[in-house]
């Protein structure tokens, strides 16, 4: 190798730029991670309403299929078939001439017996007179008999004369009690037709909305037919039927006890806000097969929001938890270890939190276990995040604690 003939100034001058650059480079700081735009918010405490949800039936208030209680010809329908009805309005109408005829019949067999029953009383009156001069006659004569005046088969003649007119005296009583009967026969007889003249009149038994028609003008119609009519169902108020576990039995019926449980019903499919009610009813078994108990519920429904026959989405709120941790749900992942999620620590990196959750509550979750208030969370950007990374928080999500429902 051939040997560089340099001046050895220039030597030295080569050898200090090298040992300067060496230290330069071994002094540099290494590259440096962009920090990683995130969206987080806040964990928040607060009061959490304990909910349990369910699938609940709505029920008709009350449901009555409308019958006639006379036979008839239908002459006239005076609704249409859905419309809303209120209780004693016309719905149909019977013909009522052969109930009037026997209406008539009624009033003149009482008329006929009444004065059947002023005529017995006056012939008891008039026997009663003749009797009462019977015992007097009757009387005399026996005295006469004991003197010796008349004969002892006059005296004889008198008393039985007596005795008759007692007799026949006694007959016009019960000639009375017999016109008597007849006259309450007749008079029951006359309200009977009476209450049939207005069967004719087929009104609604209560406040609803009707069915569909099973009959139509000039239909003879039989009295308590199987098929009814039409059916009228009240809608406003309505019920809702629902079955919770049974292990929540206890904890509803002590709620129960401090007053009426909200309950609140979600028409599937409907933006609209919550039909609110109460808890009306606890069912006084448990469903062996399901192990569950039915419930009821009462609500107002005066927008006519809940149909009878229609599922809905129940929620039941049965107390309060107080100082529950919430956080978005958005903020929980689901890992192989189970659910975590990213904590941003003050010098703005992250760590990997393992949590225990608990109730949802609309778009919030409640955490049990693993964060505590006030710390910060993730809720947006995990995938690209990984222990240890510095994070930008770009576009805060509001603090956990909106409204919403929870459940169990």
């Amino acid at each position: 190798m051939r040997r560089l003939n340099l001046p050895s100034k220039l030597w030295f001058a080569l050898a200090v730029c090298a040992l300067w650059v060496g230290c330069r480079s071994q002094s540099a700081p290494p590259p440096q991670m962009p920090a990683v735009p995130v969206t987080a918010a806040t964990a928040t405490q607060r009061n959490l309403p304990v909910q349990l949800r369910a699938i609940g039936n709505v029920e008709s208030f009350s449901s009555i299929p409308v019958k006639s209680q006379v036979n008839g010809e239908l002459v006239s329908i005076h609704f249409t078939e859905g419309q809303e009805v209120k209780k004693g309005e016309l719905l149909f109408a019977i013909d009522r001439r052969p109930y009037d005829q026997a209406l008539r019949q009624a009033e003149a067999n009482l008329n006929r017996d009444i004065a059947q029953e002023k005529q017995a009383e006056a012939n008891l009156a008039r026997d009663l007179a003749q009797a009462q001069n019977a015992r007097a006659q009757a009387a005399r004569y026996a005295k006469l008999a004991e003197d010796r005046v008349v004969s002892k088969e006059q005296n004889d003649q008198m008393r039985t004369a007596a005795s008759a007119a007692d007799e026949s005296a006694r007959a016009d009583q019960a000639a009375i009690e017999s016109a008597r009967a007849g006259v309450l026969a007749d008079s029951a007889a006359v309200e009977t037709a009476k209450l049939n003249l207005e069967y004719c009149e087929i009104r609604s038994p209560i406040n609803g909305r009707t069915g569909s028609l099973q009959v139509k003008v000039g239909t003879l119609i039989k009295a308590q037919a199987d098929t009814a009519m039409v059916t009228v169902n009240q809608i406003a108020p309505t019920y809702v039927t629902f079955s919770v576990p049974e292990d929540q039995l206890p904890e509803v019926r002590k709620s129960m006890a401090r007053g009426p449980l909200e309950v609140e019903a979600y028409v599937p499919n409907d933006a609209g806000d919550a039909i609110h009610g109460r808890l009306s009813f606890i069912d006084n078994t448990v469903d062996t097969t399901t192990g569950a108990i039915k419930l009821k519920a009462e609500f107002a429904n005066q927008a006519r929001k809940l149909w009878p026959g229609q599922f809905v989405n129940v929620v039941l709120t049965v107390g309060e938890d107080a100082k529950a941790t919430v956080v978005p749900s958005e903020a929980i992942q689901t890992g192989q270890q189970g659910q975590y999620a990213f904590v941003v620590k003050p010098d703005h990196t992250v760590e990997n939190r393992i949590v225990t959750v608990g109730r949802t509550f609309g778009r919030e979750i409640e955490v049990t276990k693993g964060i505590t208030p006030g710390e910060t969370v993730v809720t947006d950007g995990q995938l690209r995040l990984i222990p240890g990374f510095k994070v930008e928080i770009v576009n805060s999500a509001p603090a956990a604690g909106g409204a919403g429902g929870a459940s169990q």
